[in-house]
């Protein structure tokens, strides 16, 4: 039997790139994904937006054009029942999900300093109760969710194989200027290492990837060159380049890889 993927956030980027990476390595996959329509920032390319905005069925005729086999699944990770929807939809398609990878990101400019933009002129708010709970319940929630929904009907079903990744951003000193974004991601983090302990016994592993700058479409000249200037940034990366290292996690040849932050530079 094939495996069965479920990937958050597979409209555009990361997500779109690793649906279509795990469907050429033969499984089949099930493209979850939410239409979000982006405020006008002069400081965000209009393509960004764009891309936020679409579905995932370009993405999904791409891998049936391929020979592939995918679903798109439209779904709100802010509802705490999507997870099990999106788990149904699953095994009414495919059967039993065995790879999990929690991608979806909410995503807003907050920060605790007075100020309206950022080093890269977009657009910031203040931290308030209105940037916190829709990022938290996309970023920190809903992989909590998936996670519990993965192994509870893993574990029912007897499984002995599964692959757990996340997406996180972020560091040390937290994110600044995204710090809602940046906390939330960490708290996934933490998720993920603790079901890299709890579920290796069934056979599951549990691995977040750190991607580096990557071009989904935000990336400008000015970050370009804040990238080719920092310390701690090599370059900027496509979203198959980070695909193929999130693809190789889910696969047979990474099972002794578990309850890793693998940094991509």
């Amino acid at each position: 039997m094939p495996h069965v993927a479920l990937v958050t956030g597979a409209n555009h980027g990361i997500g779109a790139a690793t649906a279509e990476a795990l469907a050429a390595a033969g499984a089949a996959v099930v493209c979850a994904y939410r239409r979000i329509d982006d405020p006008v920032d002069p400081a965000v390319p209009d393509a960004y937006r764009a891309n936020r905005a679409r579905t995932a069925d370009p993405v999904v005729a791409a891998i049936r054009d391929r020979g592939g086999a995918a679903v798109a699944a439209d779904e709100d990770l802010t509802d705490p029942l999507a997870p099990a929807r999106l788990f149904d939809r699953a095994e009414a398609a495919f059967g039993p999900v065995d790879i999990l990878i929690n991608n979806a990101t909410g995503w807003v400019q907050d920060t605790f300093a007075p100020r309206a933009t950022d080093q890269h002129g977009r657009r910031m708010q203040p931290v308030t109760a209105a940037t916190f709970t829709p990022q938290f319940a996309v970023d920190a929630m809903a992989p909590a969710l998936l996670i519990a929904e993965f192994a509870r009907r893993h574990a029912a079903r007897g499984g002995s194989w599964g692959r757990i990744v996340g997406l996180t951003s972020g560091g040390a000193l937290g994110f600044p200027e995204e710090v809602s974004y940046g906390a939330a991601k960490a708290a996934q983090t933490n998720y993920t290492m603790s079901a890299a302990v709890e579920l290796a016994d069934l056979g599951i592993t549990a691995n977040v990837v750190h991607p580096p700058v990557t071009d989904t479409g935000w990336v400008t000249g000015a970050v370009r060159h804040f990238v080719a200037r920092s310390p701690t940034h090599v370059h900027v990366a496509t979203p198959a380049q980070v695909a193929e290292v999130i693809a190789y996690l889910a696969s047979d040849a990474a099972a002794l890889i578990t309850g890793n932050v693998l940094t991509l530079r």
